[in-house]
C-alpha cells in the first residue's frame, strides 16, 4: 500500500515543494489551500487530489481530513504546513491577532482532534508542523507570527510528550530565511531574514522528507538554528540584548527608507 500524506498550504513556497517531493518518491498527496484555481493546478501536476478550503477552521480541517481517508483509505503523514504573517507589532488589531493564531496554532490543533483517534486506532501516524525558527527564537517586526509560532512548537511538544508512546510521531520544522513570496513581501525584514544563507523551497523540502526517517522533533534546516537557540537557553539577557541591537538596526533603516521615500 502506498504511503499518503495530506500537505496544507499547498498551492506555493514550502508545501508545493513537500508537496512535489512526495509525489516524486511515489507517494499518494492530498494538497490543500485556500487558493483553489492555483491548488488545482498544482495537484494536476502532481498528480495529487486538491481539496481546497480554510484549513484554520474546524470544519474545513475536518472536511480535508473525512475527505482523505474516503480517497484514499489511511493517512500516514499530515504535514500542518499552512501560515501565515502580519508584519506588524502592537498595531496589529485583534482580528489579526484572531486570524494568525487560527492559521498558525489552532489549525494544528483541530488537525490533531481529527487525526490523532484514527491514529490511535491504526497504530500510528506522524503530524509534522511548518513552525519556523521564529517559533524557536523570535521574529522582529511580527508580534502575531512569532507568538504563534511559540505556539505551534508548544502545542507540538505537548502532543508529543503525551502520544508518542501510542505511536505518534510530531514533529516541527523550523527553517531561517526560505525564497518563498512571504520572504519577498516581507519589507525591511527581508535584510534581517537573510543574514544567514536563505534556503530554497525545495531544499526544506528535502529536509523534511529526509527526517520522515526518523522522529527526531526538530527538523532544523539551517543549522545554525540549534546554535542560537541554544544561546537563548543559556543566556537570554544576552540573547535579548543581541535581538535588541538588531531590532534597533530595523529602525533605523526603517526611518532612512522613510526619509528617502
Amino acid at each position: 500500500m502506498p504511503d499518503t500524506a495530506v500537505v496544507t498550504g499547498a498551492a506555493r513556497g514550502i508545501g508545493r515543494a513537500i508537496a512535489t517531493r512526495l509525489a516524486r518518491e511515489g507517494w499518494q498527496v492530498v494538497v490543500a489551500d485556500l487558493d483553489a484555481a492555483e491548488l488545482q493546478a498544482v495537484a494536476d501536476q502532481l498528480g495529487a487530489l486538491a481539496v481546497p478550503g480554510d484549513t484554520s477552521a474546524d470544519a474545513g480541517v475536518q472536511h480535508l481530513v473525512d475527505t482523505a481517508y474516503d480517497r484514499l483509505g489511511h493517512v500516514d503523514v499530515f504535514f500542518a504546513n499552512a501560515g501565515i504573517g502580519t508584519l506588524k507589532g502592537l498595531d496589529a488589531s485583534d482580528d489579526e491577532w484572531t486570524r494568525t493564531l487560527e492559521t498558525n496554532v489552532l489549525a494544528h490543533v483541530r488537525a490533531a482532534r481529527h487525526l490523532v483517534p484514527r491514529w490511535l486506532d491504526a497504530g500510528g501516524g506522524r503530524l509534522v508542523v511548518t513552525a519556523s525558527a521564529a517559533g524557536l527564537l523570535t521574529m522582529l517586526g511580527d508580534a502575531p507570527y512569532s507568538v504563534s509560532k511559540h505556539g505551534a512548537v508548544a502545542f507540538a511538544e505537548w502532543l508529543s510528550a503525551t502520544y508518542r508512546h501510542r505511536g505518534i510521531v510530531v514533529q516541527a520544522i523550523c527553517p531561517q530565511g526560505v525564497q518563498t513570496r512571504m520572504l519577498d513581501g516581507s519589507g525591511p525584514l527581508k535584510d534581517l531574514l537573510t543574514l544567514d544563507a536563505t534556503l530554497t523551497a525545495d531544499e526544506v523540502a528535502d529536509a523534511a522528507f529526509r527526517a520522515l526517517a526518523g522522529d527526531e522533533f526538530y527538523v532544523l534546516p539551517h543549522p545554525e538554528v540549534s546554535g542560537y537557540y541554544a544561546q537563548r537557553a543559556a543566556h537570554p539577557d544576552a540573547w535579548l540584548a543581541g535581538m535588541n541591537r538588531l531590532q534597533q538596526k530595523l529602525d533605523h533603516q526603517t526611518a532612512d527608507q522613510q526619509e528617502n521615500a
